[in-house]
């Protein structure tokens, strides 16, 4: 993916991640589109950044997803990027139906759904692109695992192995796949995860994220160094420390 000159939409841009590699790739010279669920947070982003072009849209909705990549479309016909960012995360406890399972189907929902409804609304405008690039995000967790997140953590699994398999079937297209695997970052995706002392920076990852995208413009996996610890665990030969680090466990799972 190139750094500069494309049209972005970033759903699910309202906060977090998503907001900040919003302006900050808007600052590298691209036109970005943010879409989000509430309105009052979209005008205010519109105010405070202007050429930042919002869509109101509710990614666990199909038939907002899908009148909102109408309006998208219609409005920039040259976007080259979609990036299907989806998430919610919540602890659950799986003793129990009562514990988990209204929230585990309202994360597929979100997590995984969410993205391959976004990827099929728009899938045919990118393809007739000459260049293109969906921008999936899965996570860390999508490698270790969180014993307090089972659904979060099975939805990113999920991510990454699409995020693979598109890549395959697209070989032939002008559309790359590129996949952003986060570690635990500072912002309120979780109660406290913004003030964990474990949780690196905002600003931190989104600079990591922006200067391998511009270094490595034929990657197919943005990994900044604080996530290659969940990541290569398997690889290195170490998986059962990393999960034993990740929960807080002796490598017995004490």
């Amino acid at each position: 993916m190139n750094i500069t000159g494309n049209t972005i939409f970033i759903p699910g841009a309202t906060s977090g991640i998503g907001l900040a590699l919003a302006l900050r790739l808007q600052a590298r010279g691209n036109i970005i589109i943010v879409g989000g669920r509430r309105t009052e947070r979209l005008e205010r982003i519109a105010a405070d950044h202007p050429g930042i072009d919002t869509v109101r849209i509710d990614t666990t909705e199909p038939e907002s997803i899908n009148h909102a990549a109408e309006q998208v479309i219609a409005a920039h016909p040259d976007l080259n990027v979609l990036v299907a960012m989806a998430g919610i995360m919540g602890v659950e406890d799986w003793t129990t139906p009562a514990g988990f399972l209204s929230h585990a189907e309202a994360t597929v929902t979100t997590n995984l759904l969410g993205p391959i409804r976004l990827i099929a609304a728009f899938i045919d405008h990118l393809r007739a692109q000459p260049d293109a690039t969906i921008l999936t995000v899965s996570s860390g967790l999508a490698f270790a695992p969180l014993a307090a997140t089972p659904s979060y953590n099975a939805t990113k699994a999920g991510i990454h192995m699409l995020s693979e398999s598109l890549r395959l079937q697209l070989a032939d297209t002008t559309v790359k796949v590129l996949e952003l695997e986060p570690p635990s970052v500072a912002t309120d995706l979780m109660p406290g995860q913004k003030d964990s002392a474990v949780a690196m920076p905002l600003d931190d990852f989104v600079n990591e994220v922006v200067t391998l995208i511009e270094t490595q413009p034929e990657a197919t996996e943005i990994q900044v160094e604080n996530v290659k610890f969940l990541r290569y665990g398997e690889a290195r030969g170490d998986y059962d420390d990393v999960v034993a680090t990740l929960n807080h466990l002796d490598p017995h799972g004490k």
